[in-house]
């Protein structure tokens, strides 16, 4: 009897199969079942991928809800639906929209932060970005003073790179992590450390604690903003380096940055999975935060509810990909609580809204204010004033902390567009309804904390060194 032929990874290669998660198992199978030449060939037939997609020759066509009220606008506006119209030559898009707080986000063909992108049957890693699940959460603690709450909230929040120092870390649920070790992109060691590491932690840039009180009722409320923090950021790195193994097989044209993963594989599937549980990972993450702000000034939840404005979200077959736009639709959010929050700046409003979906939104609406301009540009036109002097014009009769202790001007009010023409632009493409206001007392934010960052205090230690030796 003749002897069956251990099969190995290179074998299923030359028959011409990517490597992909499904190998090890498919390697299994093969030999433990001594399939011959023709029923290996058969059963392998499920893993084929596709024919190669080439770019569409035109970009499918998308809403634009936006307008430019200004020169700065229209040059902004004009980049946005440059960058845009070449996200929608990827092979798998079928729709798309801009929301009026669009800004370019990087080359030409990348997503646009206040970009909605749908896709069929695919999930495009570059679309949702490193910030995976960046979202946004309000607690109502009733008639408590706000002050008190910006001072209990200053000593449980932490923001800035890395995670809490040892003693002041939270322990991550045993649910959470037994989900972790079980995903494939999810269950390396240092996803799982960061993972606790990095639990009631905000990091940088544009998130934010703010606390105000509602127009309609003069409760105090507390609004996280945040987003996965490392354990989404190393999701999006692996999800990123699939994505591109996919691309070489199937559309080596496509941009790199709008790579994408076959839902219908299994890396696809596990990849939906481990972005579920990461949206978990960081909805607990703003809970811890809440709930000791809560304990510490002894107030109650009146009403708690939030929403991702940075995600993918699945109706049936179809992908959506919300770079920064809030979800309207129902369908979007199973575990939904309530209205969704639109933060404008720190010296505006958190703007509660409800809305319809419509041709033109696709079931989304504005996630902020946005830019008309980069960080760098903005602190260049503002280089004539100093730091503390921008900071008191900006932000006079306001409560306003940076963690670092050093100011951020391209955080502060002027940094960002018109609040005032958001909210006219969102009335005017049906973007949704504003039903209460969240007027501001106070913000927290990392602030700008590179300036004393170790490795810049050991540069200026070695440049006065050898300026002291000679």
């Amino acid at each position: 009897m003749k002897e069956h032929k251990k099969i190995t990874g290179n074998d299923i290669r030359e028959l011409g199969y990517p490597s992909g998660a499904w190998y090890p198992e498919a390697i299994e199978h093969i030999n433990s079942n001594k399939l011959d030449q023709g029923e290996m060939e058969s059963y392998l037939k499920q893993f084929k991928l596709p024919p190669s997609q080439p770019l569409k020759s035109e970009p499918v066509a998308f809403s634009k809800n936006i307008a430019a009220e200004s020169l700065l606008e229209e040059e902004n506006v004009e980049k946005v639906i440059g960058t845009m119209k070449e996200v929608m030559r990827t092979p798998t898009v079928i729709d798309g929209a801009v929301m009026p707080d669009a800004c370019p986000a990087g080359p030409l063909g990348t997503i646009p932060v206040g970009g909605v992108v749908a896709a069929k049957n695919a999930i495009h890693p570059g679309m949702h970005s490193a910030d995976i699940c960046c979202s946004v959460m309000l607690t109502d603690l009733g008639k408590v003073y706000p002050n008190k709450v910006m001072d209990a909230a200053f000593a449980t929040t932490h923001f800035g790179p890395g995670g809490r120092p040892r003693g002041k870390q939270y322990q991550l649920p045993v649910a959470l992590r037994e989900a972790m070790e079980n995903n494939i992109f999810l269950r390396d060691q240092k996803s799982l450390s960061i993972a606790q590491e990095h639990l009631g932690t905000q990091g940088d840039g544009n998130h934010f604690l703010f606390v105000g009180q509602s127009a309609a009722t003069g409760n105090t409320m507390m609004v996280t903003h945040h987003g996965s923090r490392g354990p989404g950021a190393r999701l999006y790195t692996q999800g990123m380096k699939v994505a591109n193994r996919f691309r070489n097989h199937l559309s080596p044209e496509t941009l790199s940055q709008n790579a994408w993963i076959p839902f219908d594989t299994q890396e696809g599937q596990d990849y939906w999975e481990a972005l579920q549980i990461v949206r978990a990972w960081t909805k607990y993450n703003h809970e811890l935060l809440h709930d000791a702000t809560v304990a510490d000034v002894h107030a109650s939840v009146e009403n708690r509810f939030w929403n991702e404005h940075n995600f993918v979200f699945k109706d049936e077959d179809v992908f959506y990909h919300a770079k920064g736009a809030t979800p309207l639709d129902a369908k979007f959010m199973p575990d939904i609580t309530g209205p969704r929050l639109i933060p404008l700046n720190m010296s505006e409003p958190v703007l509660i809204v409800e809305g319809e979906t419509t041709a033109s939104n696709l079931g989304f609406a504005p996630h902020g204010a946005g830019r008309n301009m980069s960080r760098t540009q903005h602190k260049r036109n503002l280089d004539h004033l100093s730091d503390l002097e921008i900071f008191k014009r900006e932000t006079d009769g306001l409560d306003i902390r940076f963690f670092s202790n050093e100011i951020d001007i391209s955080e502060l009010p002027s940094a960002y567009k018109s609040a005032d023409s958001v909210r006219a632009q969102m009335k005017e493409f049906g973007l949704g309804t504003v039903i209460d206001e969240v007027l501001p007392y106070g913000s927290i934010m990392a602030g700008d904390w590179q300036k004393n960052a170790p490795w810049r205090k050991r540069r200026r230690n070695k440049r006065r060194n050898n300026r002291n030796s000679k």
